[in-house]
């Protein structure tokens, strides 16, 4: 089988491992940091390019040499655990003719140094798959992907490889276990025992015995010794666990009865009758998030500007000035005031401030007042917060009647300021 098939289906095993040993301590929920998870491992065995399961080797006589190893493995939970192995030792062999009547390969003998076999291994318990309480034994399989160096002839080499193998754990002690195992290394290449020969890959086991430690407070226990099933069985029977159930119906009860007193909505405007502070709010009103209704103001349109120049006529002609001279007088300025004010509303247009007057004395001089007053005028405009830009003052005298001068009113009609558009 192929390596990525072997992982595929190897993890895919372990992916079925009790996920609830997650949970831990007294209880099956209390939470995986009431376990100890990690451990390390130290063992030492014996190494041979054979593995149980046969197959070709290009030297039909093993050599069985000292072999030794080291751990660190993270248990996920009760039946699951992940560990980073290294393996070191020897290998060797040798060719007798007599023996299988295998052919001759290119030495009589090998003897290959594992400087180290790395790999990440998957380590499943099968004990704790089973329903006992305080298991002192556990049989376990495992499997991953590494890597290894070494050097069969004057060059070295580094190939990946397949190990496969199972033990058993024996609990000595809380915190300490007999670890006695049995690997299978299947390389992904033929040049272990320095011979490309035969039909297969070279291979070598390691079967060993060790110590596992569990690291972490002595105050818990470990992981991967706690069976999930015996504790979920307990809990179930527990009295006091059925109380807290009963009681979270109870709260679950309730709080459904709020959620539907929430959905209550009797007049229809899209807020809780709970949160509602106008109960009966009429049918298609615009509500805020307290349910009142919204009451937007009403847009005043704005007059013409046509006709806010004939109302500011109509006011100017309360514009006083001092006799012969261009001086406002200082109860005219109120009216200034308030024309400057409504012509910010009109930013786009541009005026004209025009001055006359009757024709009672010298034209020219007529001329030079009405100038001068729709000058004064203009700049109390500006003084007001018209722009200079808008405003320009022009004088006409006596040459624009608008009534008869034949008169006292037709001339009073006539001494005028007025506002035109530019």
């Amino acid at each position: 089988m192929k390596k990525s098939k072997f992982l595929t289906l190897f993890f895919a095993a372990a992916a079925v491992s009790p996920a609830i040993a997650q949970d831990g301590g007294s209880k099956v929920f209390g939470g995986a940091k009431q376990f100890r998870t990690w451990q390390l491992g130290i063992n030492a065995g014996v190494a041979t390019p054979f593995v149980f399961l046969g197959g070709h080797n290009d030297y039909n006589k093993p050599d069985y040499n000292f072999g030794y190893g080291a751990y660190i493995q993270k248990q996920i939970t009760p039946a699951f655990g992940l560990k980073l192995d290294y393996q070191g030792g020897k290998v060797s062999g040798s060719y007798d003719p007599d023996e299988n009547n295998q052919g001759k390969p290119a030495f009589n003998d090998f003897s290959t140094k594992i400087n180290y076999a790395a790999s990440l291994q998957a380590q499943i318990d099968l004990t704790s798959l089973l329903l006992k309480r305080d298991s002192k034994v556990a049989l376990y399989v495992q499997g991953g992907y590494g890597l290894t160096g070494y050097k069969p002839d004057g060059n070295k080499r580094t190939e990946q490889f397949i190990p496969v193998g199972g033990g058993l754990k024996f609990k000595l002690t809380e915190g300490i276990n007999l670890d006695l195992g049995y690997t299978m290394n299947f390389l992904d290449a033929d040049n272990l025992d320095r011979t490309w020969f035969g039909p297969s890959n070279d291979k070598w086991s390691y079967g060993y015995a060790g110590l596992n430690f569990a690291l972490g407070s002595k105050s818990k226990k470990n992981l991967d010794w706690v069976n999930p099933y015996a504790l979920m069985y307990d809990e179930l029977k527990d009295n006091e666990l059925r109380q807290e159930v009963e009681t979270l119906k109870s709260r679950v009860a309730a709080t459904e009865g709020d959620v539907s007193n929430i959905k209550k909505d009797a007049d229809g405007d899209g807020v809780s009758d709970v949160f509602d502070k106008e109960p009966n709010t009429p049918a298609g009103n615009v509500v805020d998030g307290a349910g009142r209704t919204i009451v937007f103001p009403k847009t005043v349109s704005k007059p013409k500007v046509e006709d806010k120049i004939a109302q500011w006529n109509a006011d100017f002609k309360n514009i006083l000035f001092d006799t012969g001279k261009a001086t406002i007088r200082p109860e005219s300025l109120s009216i200034l005031e308030k024309a400057a004010n409504e012509m910010a509303e009109y930013p786009q247009y541009k005026f004209y401030v025009d001055g006359y007057t009757d024709n009672v004395g010298n034209a020219k001089t007529n001329k030079t007042l009405s100038q001068k007053r729709a000058a004064a005028v203009a700049q109390a405009l500006k003084n007001n917060g018209v722009e200079a830009s808008r405003i320009k003052s022009r004088g006409f005298g006596s040459e624009k009647p608008k009534c008869s001068n034949k008169t006292t009113e037709g001339k009073q009609c006539n001494r005028r300021v007025e506002i035109k558009l530019q």
